[in-house]
């Protein structure tokens, strides 16, 4: 018999895939559509990201448990390391490929400043991916230096997080581009959800 635990992580598995396919299937890149459509359709891809982005951070900093008795964990050598990182970061890649389609198939909504809207959602999108792409190709050259390899590492973990951040930013800054996108980044569930995952931030 399943645990509680079990159902909910399966129902929380449904979900999200639930989200990304409607994402995906969405809207013609470029039709207009109601505001409150617009904000349940970027906020669920963008909540379906920030999950998957948070989860690829948590496993970055938390150093791999698994090893034999008195081995070193292989993610904590120095090789190890840099291949998990570059294994985080091309799951990251995969997520925010995800995510510009999703953001692409919502849409425009119908306000005032809903093609403004769309751009700024959209670029937002394209520039994380670019700026991910960017480290998956420095991770891919093997530093000559371990100064060279810090500064690697670096530069990737900074890549994801910027893109998280600027996530966040982006969405608010868009939400007061006009009362109605207000209002429809208020009332969307997914909005609603993405906001308590935030803490009410």
């Amino acid at each position: 018999m399943r645990s509680p635990l079990a159902w909910i992580l399966a129902g929380v598995g449904i979900l999200a895939v639930l989200l990304i396919g409607a994402a995906l299937a969405g809207n013609d890149e470029g039709e207009t559509v109601p505001a409150g459509e617009w904000a349940q359709s970027v906020c669920g891809a963008v909540g379906v990201w920030r999950g998957e982005i948070e989860d690829i951070v948590d496993a970055v900093r938390v150093p791999n448990a698994e090893s034999t008795s008195g081995e070193e964990p292989q993610s904590e050598t120095p090789q190890g390391r840099t291949g998990f990182v570059r294994k985080s970061v091309e799951r990251a890649v995969g997520a925010t490929e995800t995510l510009v389609v999703g953001i692409d198939n919502a849409g425009v909504p119908e306000t005032e400043n809903g093609e403004e809207a769309a751009d700024n959602i959209s670029v937002w999108a394209e520039r994380a991916l670019g700026d991910l792409e960017e480290a998956q190709d420095s991770l891919d050259n093997e530093a000559d230096t371990l100064e060279a390899g810090i500064e690697q590492f670096q530069d990737a973990t900074g890549a994801i997080g910027s893109a998280l951040v600027g996530g966040v930013q982006t969405i608010a800054d868009v939400a007061r581009l006009d009362p109605e996108l207000a209002a429809a980044f208020r009332d969307a569930s997914t909005c609603q959800q993405l906001r308590e995952e935030r803490g009410g931030r």
